[in-house]
């Protein structure tokens, strides 16, 4: 199987993507033949703009440790593509990610607390929790399980009027210890070495990275995945690694320089078993 090297434009500090082009290859089965890579860049330009909310809970006193919403963050993009209510033809999710699909893919990460997220909690979409760090002895506690709310995509101008009002700010977050080693058996989204994004931003490429994976795998490999939680790790890459990554064929995730970060930069690697080249 080879893989799909797409590009990607971050609008925004928010963590707003949009994907490009994609200039490589699918392998065989029904899950790259979904990609929705299929229509001229003109005619995603014109078509209606929609994007994918996520919305990660981050109380004043007990923010969740920064790996873990990235790597919530990522799991919750997988689960909604992958949820019967986004992939059954009359499912009542499909038309929005069809459209989502057929135009720019956008992300937006907004945060909540207390009774904002609440409401936002009320509004159809799927909530994900991550893993708790393990408590060290230099901490009372350990920051609670990351919480991220994905909701099915919305017009760009369209958004409901509970998630509008979250801010898009103050999504930065610090892991209370360097995070283990990652399994490299099993899929990781390598963050690069060069390049430094807020936590909000970075989830949202997180979660581009994921999508990325998901379209390039075919369908048994995907309902595995699936039956399996969506296991995942997210590391930053040695320069060393990072060389090797990306010119490795795996799908590449590129910012086109809006915010943060310059032009043409590669932000993420999505290494999963199943694309790797033999």
């Amino acid at each position: 199987m080879t893989s799909t090297d797409a590009s990607a434009e971050v609008h925004s500090e928010t963590g707003t993507e949009t994907s490009t082009r994609a200039t490589a290859h699918h392998g065989t089965g029904s899950g790259a033949d979904s990609s929705p890579f299929r229509h001229s860049e003109t005619d995603r330009d014109a078509a209606p703009q929609f994007v994918l909310p996520l919305v990660v809970r981050i109380e004043k006193a007990a923010p969740p440790a920064r790996t873990d919403a990235l790597e919530t963050a990522a799991r919750a993009v997988l689960v909604l593509l992958s949820d019967e209510r986004a992939t059954a033809a009359d499912g009542e999710w499909a038309q929005a990610v069809r459209d989502w699909q057929d135009a720019r893919i956008r992300k937006v990460v907004r945060r909540a607390r207390g009774a904002e997220w609440r409401r936002a909690a009320e509004l159809p979409g799927i909530t994900v929790t991550g893993r708790a760090p393990a408590a060290t002895a230099a901490e009372d506690a350990p920051p609670p399980a990351a919480e991220v709310r994905v909701f099915p995509p919305v017009p760009l101008d369209g958004w409901p009027k509970e998630l509008a009002k979250l801010q898009v700010s103050g999504t930065d977050l610090d892991d209370p210890e360097p995070p283990p080693a990652p399994d490299l058996t099993g899929p990781v989204l390598w963050l690069s070495p060069h390049v430094e994004m807020s936590a909000g931003k970075a989830m949202a490429q997180a979660g581009h990275g994921a999508q990325l994976a998901w379209w390039g795998l075919d369908d048994a490999v995907r309902a595995a995945w699936r039956e399996a939680g969506f296991p995942l790790a997210v590391r930053t890459a040695s320069a060393e690694r990072w060389d090797e990554l990306t010119t490795s064929g795996l799908p590449v995730v590129r910012d086109a320089g809006f915010t943060e970060i310059a032009p043409g930069s590669c932000t993420v690697v999505a290494d999963h078993p199943a694309l790797r080249r033999p």
